[in-house]
């Protein structure tokens, strides 16, 4: 619970594991905002992240997954902050007329929020992504010049930006299982990788958006959980208002995983370090089944203790 006696929660749901609720583009903010308000909720990226949309809201805190990772082993506290200053790091391999769109995007975002960004940089070498996925149905990729990301964060934080923005360009893919509410998000386990190491080398609040080459939009009917993605050229909207309101972190003072009422994530998708740690620390976890994905790792197969509920409104009644 917070000093002021609010309950605070963590809203989880893994990126790249095809989870059925929050696998796709901003599709479990519905539930994230209804429970947000009851508490303070903690969300990861992939929660609330929806191409041109943001199911963001003044109530929530936007974590990134390693720092999230470090909040949990209490390595790491979270300051509320609001209005941030913002960074982007562009992929050299972004083709300019593809820049352009994301420049334009840039201004929409900073007339219509107020967001503020400080400017941006392109790295000095291609960043190079790959993406796949594997056997067991996830998400996973590699990055073949991370360090060249770095760089030019570094630079942009020498200029006061407080939060960093990643786009890097991403190899074409037909996603047409994905547009039919089939499988994962190619693209999810890659972006983690990315924003990952910029968290861990920068403590620095980030996220990651991709650009693609080609930027017609589709006039197919795909699903409506990945239709936030097929109407816009560029995803670069959703991050930029998270890390507008992404809490700064501290390793002395702010809010801490002793704070925390509850854990809330997917129902088989529960070896994760926020699991393991709620566990040793005796926060509640509660796992809804209604939300699936391509991995099979629940409590009995854990040995942990946790509360199933059947759905997410379940949740929001035991709240």
């Amino acid at each position: 619970m917070l000093a002021n006696g609010e309950k605070l929660g963590a809203f989880i749901v893994p990126t790249g594991v095809g989870a059925s609720i929050g696998g796709f583009a901003g599709d479990a903010s519905v539930w994230a905002r209804k429970l947000s308000k009851k508490c303070k909720l903690i969300v990861n990226p992939n929660v609330v992240n929806a191409a041109c949309f943001s199911g963001i809201n003044e109530n929530m805190f936007y974590v990134e997954g390693y720092s999230l990772d470090e909040f949990f082993r209490g390595k790491c506290k979270l300051i509320p902050s609001f209005n941030n200053k913002i960074g982007i790091v562009f992929d050299k391999s972004v083709p300019q007329r593809i820049l352009n769109v994301h420049i334009n995007t840039i201004n929409a975002v900073k007339t219509v929020y107020g967001i503020n960004v400080i400017g941006y940089e392109v790295t000095k070498e291609p960043v190079d992504v790959e993406f796949f996925v594997n056997s067991s149905g996830e998400s996973m990729g590699n990055v073949k010049n991370l360090d060249t990301i770095k760089t030019s964060a570094l630079e942009l934080i020498k200029q006061g930006a407080e939060a960093i923005a990643i786009v890097c360009l991403f190899p074409e893919d037909d996603g047409s299982d994905y547009a039919n509410g089939i499988g994962v998000d190619p693209v999810g386990g890659v972006e983690a990788i990315i924003s990952h190491y910029i968290s861990k080398e920068l403590k620095i609040p980030c996220a990651h958006s991709p650009a693609f080459e080609n930027i017609e939009i589709s006039t197919d009917i795909v699903d409506a959980r990945c239709s936030a993605e097929y109407i816009t050229p560029t995803f670069l909207p959703c991050i930029l208002i998270g890390l507008n309101q992404a809490p700064k972190l501290s390793l002395s003072k702010g809010i801490s995983v002793k704070d925390l009422d509850f854990l809330v994530m997917p129902y088989n998708s529960l070896g994760g370090i926020p699991v393991f740690e709620a566990q040793k620390r005796g926060i509640p976890i509660y796992a809804v089944k209604e939300n699936k994905t391509v991995l099979d790792v629940t409590k009995d197969k854990l040995g942990i203790n946790c509360t199933e509920l059947n759905s997410y409104e379940d949740v929001l009644d035991l709240i």
